[in-house]
Protein backbone atom coordinates (compact mmCIF):
# COMPACT_ATOMS: atom_id res chain seq x y z
CA UNK A 1 0.00 0.00 0.00
CA UNK A 2 1.15 3.78 -0.44
CA UNK A 3 1.68 5.70 2.27
CA UNK A 4 1.10 9.47 1.80
CA UNK A 5 2.85 11.62 4.43
CA UNK A 6 3.33 15.23 4.78
CA UNK A 7 6.09 16.67 6.94
CA UNK A 8 6.10 20.30 7.94
CA UNK A 9 9.70 22.11 8.51
CA UNK A 10 10.42 25.94 10.40
CA UNK A 11 12.67 26.73 7.88
CA UNK A 12 12.03 27.22 4.15
CA UNK A 13 15.01 24.99 2.98
CA UNK A 14 14.70 22.10 5.07
CA UNK A 15 12.17 20.12 3.20
CA UNK A 16 14.37 20.42 0.05
CA UNK A 17 17.78 18.82 1.94
CA UNK A 18 15.13 15.91 3.42
CA UNK A 19 13.82 15.47 -0.36
CA UNK A 20 17.99 14.47 -0.57
CA UNK A 21 17.84 12.33 2.49
CA UNK A 22 14.94 10.79 1.35
CA UNK A 23 16.07 10.29 -2.28
CA UNK A 24 19.58 8.59 -0.98
CA UNK A 25 17.53 6.28 1.27
CA UNK A 26 15.86 5.03 -1.76
CA UNK A 27 18.80 4.82 -3.51
CA UNK A 28 20.31 2.57 -0.56
CA UNK A 29 17.09 0.14 -0.53
CA UNK A 30 15.57 1.71 2.36
CA UNK A 31 12.05 2.38 1.04
CA UNK A 32 10.26 2.92 -2.69
CA UNK A 33 9.71 6.40 -3.51
CA UNK A 34 6.67 6.66 -5.90
CA UNK A 35 7.05 10.08 -5.73
CA UNK A 36 7.44 13.27 -3.52
CA UNK A 37 6.95 17.53 -3.61
CA UNK A 38 8.58 20.07 -1.92
CA UNK A 39 6.79 23.57 -0.77
CA UNK A 40 9.12 26.11 0.32
CA UNK A 41 7.95 29.45 1.52
CA UNK A 42 10.59 31.72 2.75
CA UNK A 43 9.63 34.84 4.66
CA UNK A 44 8.86 37.55 2.29
CA UNK A 45 7.36 35.74 -0.48
CA UNK A 46 3.69 36.18 -1.18
CA UNK A 47 3.54 32.72 -2.58
CA UNK A 48 5.41 29.85 -1.97
CA UNK A 49 7.96 28.02 -4.63
CA UNK A 50 6.99 23.99 -5.31
CA UNK A 51 8.62 21.06 -7.33
CA UNK A 52 7.75 17.28 -7.84
CA UNK A 53 10.51 14.87 -7.84
CA UNK A 54 9.58 13.21 -10.97
CA UNK A 55 10.29 9.74 -9.31
CA UNK A 56 8.00 7.68 -10.89
CA UNK A 57 9.60 7.68 -14.59
CA UNK A 58 6.64 5.93 -16.60
CA UNK A 59 3.81 8.16 -14.57
CA UNK A 60 5.63 11.17 -14.41
CA UNK A 61 3.27 13.46 -16.10
CA UNK A 62 0.05 11.40 -13.81
CA UNK A 63 2.02 12.74 -10.86
CA UNK A 64 2.80 15.62 -12.12
CA UNK A 65 -0.91 16.83 -12.76
CA UNK A 66 -1.86 15.85 -9.15
CA UNK A 67 0.94 17.77 -7.43
CA UNK A 68 0.14 20.46 -9.71
CA UNK A 69 -3.93 20.67 -9.13
CA UNK A 70 -3.34 19.41 -4.86
CA UNK A 71 -0.59 22.18 -4.71
CA UNK A 72 -2.13 24.37 -6.60
CA UNK A 73 -5.34 24.49 -4.52
CA UNK A 74 -3.72 24.38 -1.32
CA UNK A 75 -1.50 27.63 -1.78
CA UNK A 76 -2.17 29.55 -4.89
CA UNK A 77 -5.63 29.55 -4.55
CA UNK A 78 -7.86 32.34 -2.84
CA UNK A 79 -7.01 32.40 0.84
CA UNK A 80 -10.15 33.48 2.23
CA UNK A 81 -13.64 32.86 0.91
CA UNK A 82 -16.07 30.27 -0.47
CA UNK A 83 -13.79 29.89 -3.81
CA UNK A 84 -10.85 28.01 -1.38
CA UNK A 85 -13.39 26.08 0.97
CA UNK A 86 -15.05 24.79 -2.48
CA UNK A 87 -11.37 24.32 -4.15
CA UNK A 88 -10.71 22.51 -1.36
CA UNK A 89 -13.80 20.12 -1.42
CA UNK A 90 -13.55 19.01 -4.79
CA UNK A 91 -9.70 18.10 -4.55
CA UNK A 92 -10.63 16.31 -1.21
CA UNK A 93 -13.55 13.87 -2.98
CA UNK A 94 -10.43 12.82 -5.85
CA UNK A 95 -8.10 12.34 -3.21
CA UNK A 96 -10.23 10.75 -0.47
CA UNK A 97 -9.80 7.39 -2.22
CA UNK A 98 -5.90 7.30 -1.13
CA UNK A 99 -7.22 8.27 2.36
CA UNK A 100 -6.43 12.32 2.48
CA UNK A 101 -9.89 13.78 3.42
CA UNK A 102 -10.53 17.58 3.78
CA UNK A 103 -9.88 17.86 7.03
CA UNK A 104 -5.86 16.77 6.43
CA UNK A 105 -5.97 19.20 3.50
CA UNK A 106 -7.05 22.24 5.39
CA UNK A 107 -4.67 21.08 8.10
CA UNK A 108 -1.91 21.36 5.22
CA UNK A 109 -3.01 24.96 3.99
CA UNK A 110 -3.11 25.95 7.57
CA UNK A 111 0.12 25.48 9.27
CA UNK A 112 2.21 25.32 5.79
CA UNK A 113 3.21 28.92 5.76
CA UNK A 114 5.37 31.82 4.96
CA UNK A 115 8.79 30.71 6.36
CA UNK A 116 8.29 27.25 6.84
CA UNK A 117 8.57 24.41 3.86
CA UNK A 118 7.07 20.60 3.06
CA UNK A 119 8.03 17.66 1.78
CA UNK A 120 4.84 15.77 0.46
CA UNK A 121 5.83 12.13 -0.25
CA UNK A 122 4.24 8.76 -1.36
CA UNK A 123 6.33 5.93 -0.56
CA UNK A 124 5.86 1.97 -0.55
CA UNK A 125 7.81 -0.73 1.30
CA UNK A 126 9.70 1.40 3.58
CA UNK A 127 12.11 0.08 6.22
CA UNK A 128 10.46 2.58 8.89
CA UNK A 129 13.37 2.15 11.17
CA UNK A 130 15.90 2.25 8.92
CA UNK A 131 14.98 5.41 7.13
CA UNK A 132 13.77 7.09 10.67
CA UNK A 133 17.55 6.95 11.66
CA UNK A 134 18.21 8.72 8.29
CA UNK A 135 15.86 12.02 9.59
CA UNK A 136 16.58 11.96 13.17
CA UNK A 137 17.51 15.51 14.47
CA UNK A 138 15.68 17.28 11.54
CA UNK A 139 12.92 18.67 13.36
CA UNK A 140 10.17 17.84 11.18
CA UNK A 141 5.95 17.84 12.60
CA UNK A 142 3.78 14.77 10.75
CA UNK A 143 1.12 17.18 9.71
CA UNK A 144 -0.85 14.65 7.32
CA UNK A 145 -0.78 10.85 6.60
CA UNK A 146 -3.16 8.52 5.01
CA UNK A 147 -1.63 5.80 8.15
CA UNK A 148 -3.78 4.30 10.66
CA UNK A 149 -3.70 5.52 14.10
CA UNK A 150 -1.23 2.55 15.11
CA UNK A 151 0.96 3.25 12.16
CA UNK A 152 1.35 6.72 12.68
CA UNK A 153 1.79 6.02 16.26
CA UNK A 154 4.73 3.88 15.18
CA UNK A 155 6.12 6.57 12.54
CA UNK A 156 6.21 9.12 15.11
CA UNK A 157 8.21 7.07 17.56
CA UNK A 158 10.72 6.31 15.21
CA UNK A 159 11.17 9.69 13.62
CA UNK A 160 10.73 11.52 17.16
CA UNK A 161 8.49 13.87 16.17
Amino acid sequence: MATFTVWKFDDPAAADQSATVLRRAASDGLVTVVDHAVVSWPVGQATPTTHHGHDDKKRGSGWGAFWGLLLGVLFFMPVLGAAAGAAIGAIAKSTQAVGIGRTQLETIREQVTTGTSALFAVTEDGDVDAVGERFHGRHATLIATNLTDAERATLLETFGS
